[in-house]
């Protein structure tokens, strides 16, 4: 009965410290996984940190490039217009160069004409469009009122004449027409002054 509970005793000890070496060795083989999945997340942390500077580098980069774009294309908009004046220019400077030979003053007139019309068109073109105003009604938003002169044939305020040209680019007004108004009639400015008149009784 004694050998027994020796052998037990025995036994029991081997078993415990059997199963004290595999925890031991499971504590190990943890610590072991915890240190390479350590190592692994830290090589992905330093992956991800790489790629958010080059990103950030390639951001900067791509925004200095869009800001130069931008300067370039402020700087330089008027290019692809003046590109298209140039040969006008040309005809201009051709027209000159021979116009102290010409004998005929019609050849010269349409020469220079026909530069005009290719100028006109070139600027319609770009939206650059010229103010109807004679035989209009005056508009401040278009036109600019040199003087006034009494003209009968026609209603008071109307435009009579054009003394400088004015243009439209696009929708803006970018050039007043400079022009010169019909009077209002007598009795307009009898009225006008009746009216002032009663103001300053008012006053």
């Amino acid at each position: 009965m004694s050998k027994d509970k020796s052998k037990n005793k025995k036994t029991g000890k081997k078993m415990k410290k059997d199963n004290l070496e595999e925890k031991v060795a499971e504590q190990m083989l943890d610590e072991s996984e915890k240190d390479k999945k350590i190592a692994e997340l830290e090589t992905q942390l330093q992956e991800l940190k790489d790629t958010l500077l080059r990103k950030a580098a390639e951001f900067e980069n791509y925004k200095r490039r869009t800001e130069n774009e931008q300067m370039n294309l402020l700087k330089y908009a008027a290019e692809n217009f003046i590109v298209k004046l140039l040969p006008i220019v040309d005809d201009f400077e051709r027209s000159l160069q021979h116009i102290d030979d010409a004998q005929d003053k019609e050849a010269i007139k349409q020469g220079i004409k026909l530069v005009y019309d290719k100028l006109m068109k070139l600027l319609d073109e770009q939206g650059v469009k010229k103010i109807d105003a004679v035989g209009k009604p005056f508009d401040v938003e278009f036109h600019e009122a040199l003087m006034q002169r009494k003209d009968d044939s026609v209603e008071p305020h109307t435009v009579l004449d054009e003394v400088e040209k004015g243009y439209l680019y696009k929708d803006k007004v970018i050039r007043h027409s400079k022009v010169v108004v019909s009077e209002d009639s007598p009795e307009q400015q009898t009225v006008q002054t009746e009216n002032t008149q009663d103001e300053n009784t008012e006053d």
